[in-house]
């Protein structure tokens, strides 16, 4: 191997391999010369170089010479490719949107202008269409609704304008149609609060207007009692004071004994979802 001597790796650290597989070789590398210069104005074998294998190196190798990032975005190794678009103009980016390595795609989709991200929408990684649909623009969300993926159906979810928050309140995801409960407003909040998933009807229980938490005391799961215990008007709260879970009980009791100091509701955090409870 063709190394000159002052490389600053740690030891112990990764040994400088190529990228195609074995030594990294100086001599014929195309920028040779920067072996010459001192510092961040050269190259490091081991520490700063565009041949090796490791990520870390080609990245530390472009940030001392991003002069020359632009023009390595066609680089047959993934990983030149990927980090040279982290750190390319950003009008140069485009061309890469049918990459066919996701890693590159996956920088595309933290950079590209909005006029471009789109075209990431139906990348068929879901790490990637999770990036965009964290950073699409909430308006042109809406076509995300429906991807296969729930992952990326959540982040929609989060960021969909509210007024077509109820086209997602029959999501088949669990989680997704949490975060719509999160957010949506009535009626397709009502809708919600009827939900089979228990913790879907607990988020709802938490924004129902107080006229209509009534209609849960019964709810089969004790933490959506507790939350129409937290916050129902006094008048709904007298048919908790024998519910079978203690803890609905003790807050309704707490509630109804405060009556004549204050009105408004008692805010608790309750027990995580998933805790056991007698």
């Amino acid at each position: 191997m063709n190394v000159p001597h002052g490389i600053r790796a740690p030891a112990g650290d990764i040994p400088p391999l190529h990228w195609q597989g074995g030594a990294v070789d100086c001599a014929a590398c195309g920028y040779a010369a920067l072996r010459e210069l001192p510092g961040e104005a050269g190259c490091e074998p081991g520490h700063a170089c565009m041949q090796d294998a490791y990520a870390r190196r080609i990245d530390r190798f472009f940030r001392w010479h991003p002069e020359l990032v632009n023009w390595h975005l066609g680089h047959p190794y993934f990983e030149v490719r990927a980090i040279a678009a982290r750190h390319a103009d950003v009008f140069r980016l485009p061309p890469l949107i049918a990459d066919p390595d996701e890693t590159v795609r996956l920088q595309l989709a933290l950079r590209l202008p909005q006029a471009h991200l789109a075209q990431l929408a139906d990348d068929p990684h879901r790490e990637v269409r999770i990036r965009v649909a964290q950073r699409l623009e909430p308006s042109a969300l809406v076509a995300m609704r429906t991807d296969p993926d729930y992952g990326v159906r959540e982040w929609v979810a989060r960021r969909l304008p509210v007024a077509l928050l109820p086209l997602m309140a029959s999501d088949p995801d669990r989680v997704v149609r949490t975060r719509v409960a999160e957010r949506v407003e009535m009626p397709a909040l009502l809708r919600l609060a009827g939900d089979v998933e228990a913790e879907v009807r607990r988020v709802a229980a938490t924004r129902l207007p107080l006229p209509l938490l009534a209609r849960l005391v019964d709810d089969p799961d004790w933490r959506v009692r507790w939350e129409v215990a937290c916050r129902a008007d006094l008048r709904a709260l007298k048919p908790l004071l024998a519910d079978p879970d203690a803890e609905v009980r003790a807050m309704a009791r707490e509630r109804l004994q405060a009556s004549g100091a204050a009105q408004e509701p008692v805010v608790r955090i309750p027990p995580p979802a998933g805790a056991s409870h007698g």
